[in-house]
């Protein structure tokens, strides 16, 4: 058996039906308890999500920690993932995806409430916060065992999944298809062929990368306020004017998403026969892309700006609704619209990865040029994925903070810097396969205690969501008062 034969089965057992149904579970019962909040104050979390709380205490405002959280998410897993995804499990993997977003919204909010409620403020006023804290501090320190387990999760998820290799990978692999499709320049290393284009695209990453990542959160920060709405809203209008294009195909595409959900063989000719097998690779990428459940985004959480923890939850929930309901859905429509999911090379072979995207876009955008097409979809897999580095180095780094504790942190955390620049750097050495699937096993890994704690938590959850409806409503009727008194 082949070393990516064995990932890829560690892969099947970690992102096995235990997994899948806990991660439902848990946003199903708090979608249940919260009595569907994700739907009822999903308005005023849009509303939070650009305004400030006066006073409030942080390091970043909460559209930063917000922007922070989406360049961690939004990534190769809205082209690639997705793609990937329907190519394994057919058209209703894109349904399940969305289900899974859905719960995943509520799943989203408590992480982002419970970082807030436990986060910690040093002497110097740092803060650190996430699951480590709200499993130590909210279950007590007899589960220290489990904060810890989940921060070492952590940082193997940062340097060998989702945050460094399966990025730059995805990002050589565009640079490659866009630049040198036929590989007419290759260079042997070691035994084994490799594209001119893909190990120059690599190195570039890697350059820009490292000068961020060694300048902190506040250039992360930075960076990712400009980079993150840009890139969206350049990808965003890009999927319309395909889906715009191609409106009368539409229905046809709904019907077939649908049906592949719960009878994937009637869509795919008994290709792909298995509802759980759509269902599996459906939710597995949808939390790969949006991480609802894995426990990053309130890493970033606790470092928002805010007093109230539940206000941080539903801005935190926001990234969910945009990374999977809204971007992920439109690039799965394209996919099936286009029929790119069951496309072919000129030798016979079912596409994979990111070039199911590209056939999209090629097909799709028919009345561009297939470079013009090639290169924007280029342009937004680099931007996507470079951010994702940046976001999951923050992540990364502050798991490995909670495990080293204050001695000699700043000497650990500029090793780490650089084994991290080293692990992008590695990237396009590396299979497809093997990448996605050590990608899957750390996050699949990571899932595990969070969403313990969450479960754990539930209670503490809904009790702080009541308190600050109580308040937000008093506060909201003041407002009114007070404006009505004025205009007297």
């Amino acid at each position: 058996m082949s070393f990516d034969e064995i990932l890829a089965k560690i892969s099947e057992f970690v992102w096995g039906l235990p997994l899948i149904i806990l991660i439902m579970a848990v946003g199903i019962l708090l979608t249940v308890r919260l009595k569907l909040l994700q739907i009822i104050k999903l308005p005023k979390a849009f509303k939070f999500m650009f305004k400030d709380e006066e006073g409030g205490k942080g390091e970043v405002s909460s559209f930063g920690a917000l922007c922070i959280a989406l360049s961690a998410t939004i990534g190769t897993g809205n082209i690639v993932g997705v793609a990937t995804a329907i190519a394994a499990g057919g058209p209703g993997a894109l349904f399940w995806m969305i289900v899974a977003a859905f719960f995943g919204m509520a799943t989203k909010y408590a992480e982002g409430l419970l970082a807030v409620k436990y986060r910690t403020v040093d002497k110097d006023g740092h803060i650190l916060g996430g699951p480590f804290y709200y499993i130590e501090k909210g279950l007590g320190k007899k589960f220290r065992w489990l904060a810890k387990l989940f921060a070492i999760f952590g940082v193997l998820a940062g340097l060998l999944g989702i945050g460094t290799i399966t990025q730059c990978n995805g990002i050589t692999d565009v640079v490659q298809s866009f630049f040198d499709p036929e590989k007419t320049s290759m260079i042997n290393l070691l035994g084994t062929d490799y594209s001119v284009a893909a190990l120059i695209g690599g190195a570039v990453v890697t350059v820009f990368a490292a000068l961020v990542i060694i300048g902190g959160i506040k250039r992360i920060t930075k960076v990712s306020e400009f980079v993150v709405p840009f890139m969206a809203i350049i990808y965003v209008v890009t999927c319309l004017t395909l889906l715009i294009s191609n409106i009368e195909h539409i229905p046809a595409a709904f019907a077939t998403i649908f049906e592949g959900a719960f009878n994937p063989a009637a869509v795919t000719g008994g290709a792909i026969g298995s509802m759980i097998v759509a269902m599996q690779k459906g939710v597995a990428r949808g939390i790969f892309s949006n991480e609802s459940g894995l426990g990053s985004a309130p890493i970033a959480a606790a470092a928002a700006k805010t007093n109230e923890p539940a206000r941080q939850g539903l801005v935190s929930m926001t990234g969910t609704f945009i990374d999977t309901i809204v971007i992920c859905t439109m690039t799965g429509l394209s996919i099936v619209i286009t029929g790119a999911w069951q496309a072919t090379d000129a030798a016979g072979k079912v596409l994979e990865g990111v070039n199911v995207t590209a056939y999209a876009f090629d097909h799709g955008l028919w009345f561009l040029p297939e470079s013009v097409t090639s290169f924007i979809l280029m342009m937004c897999l680099a931007f996507f994925a470079f951010t994702t580095i940046l976001g999951w180095n923050y992540y990364s780094e502050r798991c490995l903070e909670y495990l080293w504790g204050n001695r000699k942190k700043e000497l650990a955390l500029k090793i780490f810097k650089f084994l991290y620049i080293a692990a992008i750097f590695s990237a396009p050495y590396l299979t497809a396969s093997a990448v996605w699937s050590i990608a899957d096993i750390c996050n699949g890994l990571m899932a595990f205690p969070n969403l313990a704690a969450l479960f754990l938590l539930s209670g503490v959850v809904v009790k702080e969501t009541k308190d600050f409806i109580a308040r937000d409503k008093f506060n909201t009727k003041r407002e009114k008062l007070k404006k009505a008194e004025s205009k007297n």
